[in-house]
């Protein structure tokens, strides 16, 4: 079997991907060292950590790195509302669509997360992370299935029962609903 020709930049999106692959693996082993390597760490232990340090993320606040005192919380999704801009397929203004949720407009926005409560209950966060929103999606497109830490109770306006769409998908929310990509009906 011949595999596809790729151009430069298509070659180096695969290795980093696979790379990412890597780092996950590791990590969900438990051996993955982000900070210093541990003294009895094998040869290739060192390596891929070192790997896993130079690989590229977009950071943005809420992704974790810094917050190590809050839980991250799994996204299946999350859409953002701002002045003027609505995801597509949504019918209304801004301005409506916080009236029909039940939030004041903010000339920032919204973030729409859509998770599960601990009972496996869909549910939507309404939180005032726009900016770390942005910084899922930044990463999601990517591929990378990173999720943000549980916002702070002041970050949440409202959790409502089911899921408010249309959303973006994490690339964990997809597989987890078995959709492929497939739009929420």
């Amino acid at each position: 079997m011949t595999s596809p020709e790729l151009s430069d930049l298509d070659y180096l999106r695969e290795i980093e991907r696979l790379a990412d692959r890597v780092r996950v693996e590791a990590s969900r082993e438990g051996w993955l060292a982000l900070r210093a390597d541990p003294a009895d760490a094998t040869p290739l232990r060192r390596s891929v950590n070192l790997l896993a340090r130079a690989l590229r993320h977009h950071h943005f606040e809420g992704d974790g790195c810094l917050e190590e005192d809050r839980p991250f919380l799994r996204l299946v999704g999350a859409s953002v509302w701002k002045p003027g801009t609505v995801p597509a397929g949504v019918d209304g203004t801004y301005e409506e669509m916080c009236a029909r949720l039940g939030v004041d407009p903010r000339p920032e926005g919204w973030a729409l997360w859509n998770t599960w409560s601990d009972g496996d209950l869909k549910v939507t966060m309404v939180v005032s992370a726009v900016a770390t929103t942005e910084g899922l999606f930044a990463n999601w497109i990517r591929g990378r299935a990173l999720d943000p830490v549980s916002p702070l109770p002041s970050q949440v306006a409202l959790v409502r029962q089911g899921w408010i769409g249309p959303m973006t998908f994490s690339p964990r929310g997809v597989n987890r609903t078995g959709l492929g990509g497939r739009p929420l009906s």
